[in-house]
């Protein structure tokens, strides 16, 4: 047991004199570990779903149905740099930024519903 909080609290390094490489080691070995743990389960998946998100907005095209990031469905019936020109309803037509778009759905989801 006293083992245990050895590696969570290191002796004083004044009750050995000085301080050897592994104590070093065993100090860094933790936060180490922490930031490749952060890397693989946090930072590593954001970046490629920015990836896949990039490409989506690439890839619009007239016809394409999407859903936006506030929940708006419809039919994308102009592209341009910034903005798409999305046909929310019969007649209803809105200018939504490209960068909004966070799903393109199945041809005939408008018609389904």
């Amino acid at each position: 047991m006293e083992k245990l909080f050895d590696f969570f609290i290191p002796e004083a390094i004044a009750q050995n004199g000085a301080s050897s490489g592994g104590d070093m080691l065993q100090a860094l070995f933790f936060p180490i570990l922490l930031l490749v743990v952060f890397y693989f389960l946090l930072i590593r998946p954001q970046q490629k779903r920015a990836k896949e998100h990039k490409q989506l907005v690439e890839s619009l095209k007239k016809g394409d149905e999407v859903v936006t990031s506030g929940g708006l469905l419809g039919k994308v019936l102009d592209v341009g740099d910034n903005f798409i020109l999305v046909e929310a309803g019969e007649g209803i037509q809105l200018k939504v930024q490209r960068q909004a778009v966070s799903a393109v759905m199945p041809k005939g989801t408008t018609k389904s519903l």
